[in-house]
């Protein structure tokens, strides 16, 4: 249970930090992140919570991480469903919390996406599905490798979260224009269910497309990182 703990307030803390940093303080005026300061805050979510329940939960904080490292033979199967339901419930209560933060400014809309994944016209790009959907396997199937490879018992020890923070931050500098950037499910589901409308219609591209990229990762890993091989 203390596991499960650690990955609900792990991925609470991804939600609200970088969905957080992308609602209240992207476009503030006269003093907005942007892009890159919405990228280096989920960097930062990861970076920090790896530091905090790396050693008690693996920190997780994605259900496609969590499939990804099963499939890469790093994650027991008995656990896989167990993480994704307290990933998931982390992201959906941290979408509250940033919800009733966010109504506590006059005018505002949810109307701008609330931080949440598109495509087509939802892209920040107006990107294409297939363009989306590539960006999100491509991009899933990196972090997976990243974070095997960081994690490998022949890396260098202790440096973990900071590749792994730093690739989370460079996935999103190359990516929020396509999809405003997902590569984990209960980030996307924790804020489009308080969205609505298109942003639950379009969340399917933002399950499917990072669990395969997470597969896909962790097999390459597999194939690159075995020192048997």
């Amino acid at each position: 249970m203390k596991q499960y703990g650690a990955e609900f307030f792990g991925t609470f803390w991804l939600v609200l930090g970088g969905c957080g940093s992308a609602v209240l303080a992207a476009a503030f005026p006269g003093f907005g992140i942007g892009f890159a300061g919405v990228a280096l805050a989920f960097g930062l979510t990861v970076l920090t919570m790896a530091y905090a329940i790396g050693h008690i939960s693996g920190c997780h904080l994605n259900p496609a991480v969590s499939i990804g490292l099963w499939a890469g033979g790093r994650f027991p199967a008995n656990k896989l469903l167990p993480y994704i339901v307290a990933q998931v419930l982390g992201g959906i209560v941290a979408g509250g919390v940033l919800y009733l933060i966010a109504t506590g400014k006059v005018g505002f809309d949810l109307a701008g996406g609330f931080a949440s994944n598109g495509y087509g016209e939802h892209s920040p790009g107006g990107y294409s599905l297939m363009a989306a959907l590539i960006t999100e396997i491509v991009m899933t199937m990196m972090f997976l490798l990243i974070i095997m490879g960081a994690t490998d018992k022949r890396a260098p020890q202790g440096f973990a979260p900071i590749a792994i923070g730093l690739g989370l931050t460079l996935i999103h500098l190359i990516s929020i224009p396509v999809t405003n950037t997902s590569v984990n499910p209960a980030r996307s589901l924790g804020v489009a269910l308080y969205a609505g409308g298109w942003a639950l219609e379009q969340l399917w591209l933002f399950w499917v497309a990072p669990i395969i990229g997470a597969v896909l990762g962790a097999l390459v890993y597999r194939f690159i990182g075995d020192d048997k091989a």
